[in-house]
């Protein structure tokens, strides 16, 4: 378990937007739209709560599941020729120091780095995230993106609902009814399109990262990297970048059904990744 795994408001405000859509869903879209008793709004109200649980799920084990630590004992390969152990965010591609991280006075494989929130350096480190109160890195990545994939699953499932139970109203032109439920109609449409928007897109940003074999922070390091290896007359390559197929299963798993599941069996130590040198 991560020692960041408590609870902050920001947590408690993903938290409180879940709750909010998810009764706001069943208990007045489907029920105005469908009726909770008919066969359409049970079968809606199942999907929906499956893809609620599955986003909960994902979302308290992205906060519970620590990202990787550095073992203590850990001390770099400097023999492997396919390792690259050395910084290049500083020097460039030729070279540079061992990854050594000052703040926490041990050497730190690649791919790690030092979170300054939680104080330590963090396997595969991707970024720290203030909605889960913990760092995403090697060991929680998964369950992040597979979080981020339900959240966007169910904000578009729920603005559908939404609009269904808009227009049912409308049709019916029950003037109470109307009344009664355009606050929720409000506020959920308020909380939904900037939420689904904004969600897509970090969704997409973690798609293109994971066919690319990258992380966010090797993404800017990359981009500064690439512009050190051109003034030097050199080529940038991605060390870790395997292919798109092998990239996507090396994060979700090699079977197809285990990629909108919680396993991590795969993931490896978090210390060796393979390269293509």
């Amino acid at each position: 378990m991560s020692s960041t795994c408590k609870i902050s408001l920001p947590v408690f405000v993903v938290a409180s937007a879940i709750t909010y859509i998810y009764f706001s869903t069943v208990f007045i879209f489907i029920d105005v739209w469908f009726g909770l008793t008919s066969s359409p709004g049970i079968l809606n109200g199942i999907a929906f709560t499956a893809v609620a649980f599955m986003c909960v799920l994902n979302y308290v084990l992205a906060i519970l599941t620590d990202p990787g630590r550095v073992p203590a004992t850990f001390m770099p390969d400097i023999e492997d020729s396919r390792s690259p152990i050395h910084e290049i965010k500083r020097k460039g591609l030729g070279g540079g120091d061992l990854r050594y991280c000052q703040k926490c006075a041990h050497y730190k494989p690649a791919r790690a780095h030092h979170c300054r929130v939680c104080r330590r350096c963090v396997l595969r480190m991707d970024h720290h995230c203030i909605w889960i109160n913990n760092c995403v890195g090697h060991a929680n990545y998964k369950v992040f993106f597979i979080f981020v994939l339900y959240a966007v699953l169910g904000c578009i499932y729920s603005l559908i609902l939404l609009m269904g139970s808009i227009y049912n109203d409308a049709e019916k032109d029950e003037q109470q009814s109307r009344g009664s439920f355009t606050n929720a109609y409000v506020i959920s449409g308020l909380l939904l399109v900037p939420l689904s928007v904004a969600l897509t897109v970090l969704l997409g940003w973690h798609i293109y990262l994971i066919l690319q074999n990258k992380t966010t922070i090797e993404y800017h390091e990359g981009v500064r990297a690439l512009h050190l290896a051109e003034k030097g007359g050199n080529v940038f390559t991605n060390f870790y970048d395997l292919g798109a197929y092998e990239n996507l299963i090396s994060v979700l798993g090699p079977s197809i059904f285990s990629w909108v599941c919680p396993t991590s069996k795969h993931i490896g130590s978090g210390i060796r990744f393979p390269t293509n040198l």
